[in-house]
């Protein structure tokens, strides 16, 4: 096995039409998670753009590349997920049958540690350094949308029901309602950005969009087109504006959910849920196998989903003692983070503070 290193302007075509094909074949090897757009060598190169420290390993087998590790990197040697923070799905993508060993491959890519919190199934390797599991539920479409919606009618019968009545009431209160699934207007990409900072704020959220390279990144990707990836931005209509917008990455057979809003005026229609049902509707005429609601507990998507996938977060490391230092500086965090967000009597109060916090941020 032989590792090798790049910078992402040093991958090559050919280097990239394998990581591609990889891929666009990962559902007929039972590795389906490997198709995420997040794993993509788009992404990468994308994030490549707007951050420091972003490599390539290559791996090769007789010559040929046998699986594509990306990952960022810094000075000290501690290796973090493509976009960790903003990814939904991270990991090696790779040919079926693939075995690697993690620390054989953190050493040839000098790493003394590589952190995740989105870790695709399946990466066993990885895996053994996972500090926790959680649910990442998707919408199947893969049998279309008529099979999902009778689906949806039956595990949540109220909320379908409730939910389409706003959509004909939205229909009767405003002109013009339409959808427009793949919206190439960057000035309603703008709008939504827009949107989800003021959400941020008045949750009291950090708000990614004041970071720079996240809304450069956004505004690359959606120019960022192929057969086999493209970001999407998806819009909800009314009276001539938008009233909900969602702006996520798709590839052959995944889309992965990443930014909705809406227009609090029109709150009392659930925009963002009539978004969804559209955007499954539009995605499963597409071909589309599943969309991946990402990580984090959601009511609406506890009501759209069809199933769970897994995605762990954690670490593996080396034994060195910058592995160590990291170690003991974010394993803290992120147990407080996790013990908060899986017991309700800490959370809700939690959640609530955050609100004020925004209201009076917003000057609310």
């Amino acid at each position: 096995m032989d590792i090798s290193v790049y910078r992402p302007g040093e991958l090559t075509s050919a280097d990239r039409s394998a990581w591609t094909a990889f891929q666009s074949k990962a559902h007929l090897h039972d590795t389906p998670e490997l198709a995420n757009p997040f794993l993509s060598p788009e992404f990468t190169l994308a994030v490549g753009r707007c951050r420091r420290g972003v490599r390539i390993a290559v791996i090769r087998e007789d010559g040929e590349p046998a699986a594509f590790f990306p990952f960022q990197t810094s000075t000290a040697g501690v290796g973090r997920a493509i976009g960790l923070g903003i990814s939904d799905c991270q990991g090696l993508v790779h040919r079926p049958g693939f075995t690697w060993d993690a620390r054989e491959l953190l050493r040839a890519c000098g790493l003394s540690v590589w952190e995740f919190d989105h870790l695709a199934q399946g990466q066993a390797p990885f895996e053994a350094g996972a500090s926790g599991t959680f649910p990442s539920p998707v919408i199947d479409v893969d049998r279309g949308y008529e099979a999902y919606l009778t689906q949806l009618r039956a595990q949540s019968p109220k909320f379908t029901r409730t939910t389409l009545a706003k959509e004909r009431k939205l229909g009767r209160d405003h002109a013009d309602v339409r959808y427009v699934h793949d919206e190439r207007d960057p000035e309603v990409l703008g709008t939504l950005m827009r949107w989800k900072s003021a959400q941020y704020r008045r949750t009291g959220r950090s708000d990614r969009f004041a970071q720079d390279w996240i809304t450069r990144l956004a505004q690359q990707l959606f120019h960022s087109r192929s057969e086999s990836f493209a970001g999407l931005l998806s819009v909800l209509y009314a009276d001539g504006r938008p009233i909900a917008a969602h702006f996520g990455l798709r590839s052959e057979r995944v889309l992965a959910c990443w930014f909705p809003a809406y227009d609090p005026a029109f709150s009392k229609y659930s925009p963002g849920l009539i978004l969804h049902l559209r955007m499954a509707e539009s995605a499963a005429a597409d071909g589309i196998a599943y969309l991946d609601l990402g990580r984090g507990q959601k009511e609406y998507k506890d009501s759209l989903k069809t199933r769970e996938l897994s995605v762990s977060e954690g670490w593996v490391a080396r034994r060195h003692p910058v592995a160590f230092g990291h170690r003991a500086r974010r394993a803290p965090v992120r147990a407080l983070r996790n013990a908060v967000l899986g017991r309700p009597e800490l959370f809700e109060p939690a959640d609530k503070m955050l609100k004020r916090m925004g209201k009076i941020r917003s000057g609310g």
